[in-house]
């Protein structure tokens, strides 16, 4: 696959947008193809006179500050292929969840979320991890920026050496099917470029990764570049797991992340770095276990990596350098199920009645609790105490089933009967009964994520966001309003956010298609191919009837380049274009008027053209054509790539893209035609047709980067019908 330039690619986003069987002593419950300039048309050069003069269009090369980032690989696998199940772990997968999400957050590592790679369970193959620490993270990083590696799993000390234990890991041959940690020393220190390096581990017998004796010397002499090694635990311990620690978690983990969020910030500066990361994660896990787990670090004192800033909380600096205060525990009790529990509005997981959620290493000092159970009404928000090194039982009370006042369903009614009528005088109208609804009862949620609906069909995107965010936060765990509220933040451009809504979304439902689907498009609009696939490929597994998750999937196929392949995803993409056709074909009776009248909340979304939603469906219907055609243009089938562009432009004349194709199709023809004659050109008939698209191109828009090529290919073929008078 030829190489894309990245420009063009940004007007197509817009246009189209370790258990053990020990335990710890405290308990007995202690586990991702762009329009691009082709060769073999006219920005060919000329060798002979007898061949059509062209013109080499200069190719865009972006330039690259030096703009430091985090990249981050985290790894989780609590179920292993080829171990027995008394070996199998517990908690390791919703480790790499809570990392992963820890470091997307605001308040947190801040990363994009397209740097953070994630493998859990059977995605973690020795291949594939493999894979993402040789060739992407060196691929993604440069000398100025900073990487991330977290494993969560299996480890393993075998005559010396030490592995990482894959998902795919042969325990008759360890050495040949899992990750030496030599290898990875090697790895870190001179294929991956960046600045500061920091690898955390809860493994088993992890601790050989900060072992002098079992590491590689090389990444304890590092030179220009710094690596910090935080470690479950000692070589010869354990790495223990439970169900007592946030409701499932490693130890080591759960420390980790309550580090990151900001609890390792023992001086008060807002600042948590590798230092006072690793001192907090330190004491707690020895202090949880019993001193029968001690997590360990390399170095040992403060260098280049132990200066890394892995998270920035300006709002807890203080003027003060006090020493932190012991850390406490609540223990959250509920009289029912499914209940969603918040600390200071950040959710920290579900409790159950018959197994209560205990919550260690909180700050002492007063903080905000609330029990959520969708259909009831909360309990809290009310302060709690936390005391240092006291753990405090929190009973959580869910009793009051919210009902809806008559007035207020009345409101609700006619505004879903309005609603549900499309066009914009219907809209307005809906939008004040929801509102009326909601002034009646401030707690209808569903009231709130309506009027959400009814603004964004309306255009006013930051009126639909205000409301979806208040239908979050009246009931955060309304799973619909946080799918709205984050397609109106795809709408508004707010990618990452969107993306921390529906992630929220899938680690509380992992079969929401809607979710899936919507994240797919996030990815994409981002460039992350990678994991727009992924992210398509489950929505297209769980909503198969769903016409745009099939296009989203077809679309980030087309334009996924791993580098190791060249068409060889072409053919897939064809096959989702081909199923959002019938799907999205009205005639079929598939589901489409439901699709793009009654949900014009979800399916453009991203898309600025709501003047009516057959806009979108013919925007969608465009664009997957579209798609159908530069599939058929890299696989060379010309003839068959120009039938769909065609095909787009009858949905969308004024799509530019499909009319800077077909202007460079016509021209490969001519091309194709001309490369060997002796005489004159023929075909000039092709040319006239490609000069007419590209025409087309500088008239919709003269100062995109495909019209100054649009010119220069007019040039070339003038000069070509100039000869032929």
């Amino acid at each position: 696959m030829k190489k894309l330039i990245p420009v063009l690619l940004a007007g197509v986003w817009c246009a189209l947008a370790g258990q053990q069987t020990q335990t710890p002593p405290p308990t007995t419950d202690s586990q991702h193809r762009d329009l691009n300039l082709v060769t073999d048309h006219p920005n060919k050069p000329t060798t002979t006179d007898t061949a059509p003069p062209t013109v080499k269009s200069p190719i865009h090369k972006p330039s690259n500050p030096s703009v430091p980032r985090w990249y981050a690989l985290v790894v989780g696998i609590s179920h292993y292929k080829n171990l027995p199940e008394k070996a199998q772990l517990k908690y390791s997968d919703r480790d790499a969840d809570s990392v992963y999400t820890v470091l997307i957050s605001k308040e947190g590592g801040q990363y994009p979320a397209e740097n953070v790679h994630v493998l859990k369970e059977e995605q973690a193959t020795y291949a594939n991890l493999k894979d993402q620490l040789e060739n992407w993270l060196p691929s993604v990083a440069k000398p100025n920026d900073n990487v991330l590696i977290y494993f969560a799993g299996h480890g393993f000390v075998v005559d010396g050496h030490s592995y990482l234990a894959p998902y795919d890991i042969d325990p008759s041959n360890i050495a040949s099917t899992s990750y030496p940690m030599s290898r990875l020393g090697d790895v870190l220190t001179k294929n991956i470029p960046a600045k500061q390096k920091v690898l955390f581990a809860d493994a088993c017998h992890s601790g050989a990764i900060a072992d002098r004796a079992h590491l590689d010397q090389e990444l304890l002499g590092l030179a220009n570049n710094s690596l910090f090694v935080l470690s479950a635990s000692k070589a010869g311990e354990v790495s223990f797991e439970g169900p007592l620690w946030g409701g499932g978690h490693g130890i080591f983990t759960y420390y980790l992340v309550k580090g990151y969020e900001g609890q390792a910030d023992d001086v008060h500066d807002g600042i948590v770095d590798p230092m006072n990361l690793s001192n907090y994660v330190k004491y707690n896990v020895a202090q949880a276990t019993a001193d029968r787990q001690h997590p360990t670090s390399e170095p040992q004192n403060t260098s280049d990596a132990g200066d890394a800033v892995l998270a920035y909380y300006p709002g807890r600096a203080t003027a003060s350098n006090l020493p932190q205060p012991k850390v406490g525990t609540l223990v959250i009790e509920t009289n029912m199920d499914g209940v969603e529990v918040t600390i200071d509005g950040k959710s920290v997981g579900v409790v159950n009645k018959a197994n209560a959620l205990r919550l260690p290493g909180l700050q002492p000092g007063l903080h905000t609790v609330q029990g959520n159970r969708e259909g009831y009404m909360p309990d809290g928000p009310r302060d709690q105490e936390v005391y240092p090194g006291q753990e405090t039982t929190v009973s959580i009370r869910i009793l009051i089933a919210k009902v809806r006042k008559k007035a207020a369903l009345d409101h609700f009614n006619h505004g879903m009967e309005l609603y549900n009528k499309g066009y914009e005088q219907n809209y307005k109208a809906a939008a004040e009964e929801f509102k009326a609804a909601l002034q009646i009862d401030p707690t209808y949620n569903q009231a709130a994520t309506f009027t959400g609906r009814a603004y964004r069909a309306l255009n006013d995107y930051d009126t639909a966001n205000q409301y979806f965010k208040q239908a979050v936060e009246i009931e955060p765990d309304d799973m619909d309003a946080r799918i709205s509220y984050a397609g109106g933040l795809l709408d508004g451009g707010d990618l990452d956010e969107a993306i921390r809504q529906l992630n929220f979304v899938t680690l509380h439902d992992p079969n929401n298609g809607t979710a899936a689907y919507l994240l797919s498009q996030a990815f994409f609009r981002k460039g992350a191919y990678e994991q727009a696939v992924k992210a398509g490929r489950d929505s297209v597994r769980l909503i198969p009837n769903k016409a745009e998750a099939h296009l989203w999937l077809a679309d980030s196929l087309r334009l996924y380049d791993d580098g190791a392949k060249t068409v060889a995803d072409l053919p897939t993409a064809e096959t989702e274009y081909s199923q959002y056709l019938a799907l999205s074909n009205f005639a079929s009776g598939a589901g489409g008027k439901f699709n793009y009248y009654v949900m014009p909340w979800l399916i453009g979304a991203g898309s600025k053209k709501r003047a009516a939603q057959t806009d979108i469906w013919k925007e969608l219907r465009a664009q997957a054509n579209f798609g159908y055609c530069d599939c058929e243009y890299l696989l060379k089938h010309y003839d068959s790539a120009i039938k769909y562009c065609e095909g787009a432009l009858s949905y969308d004349p004024q799509n530019l893209y499909a009319q800077y194709r077909l202007g460079i199709l016509y021209s490969a023809k001519f091309n194709a035609l001309n490369t060997s004659a002796s005489s004159g050109p023929s075909g000039l008939d092709l040319l006239v047709e490609a000069r007419k698209h590209f025409s087309s191109v500088i008239a919709l828009n003269s100062q995109v980067d495909q019209a100054n090529y649009s010119r220069k290919y007019i040039q070339n073929i003038d000069q070509v019908l100039g000869q032929q008078k």
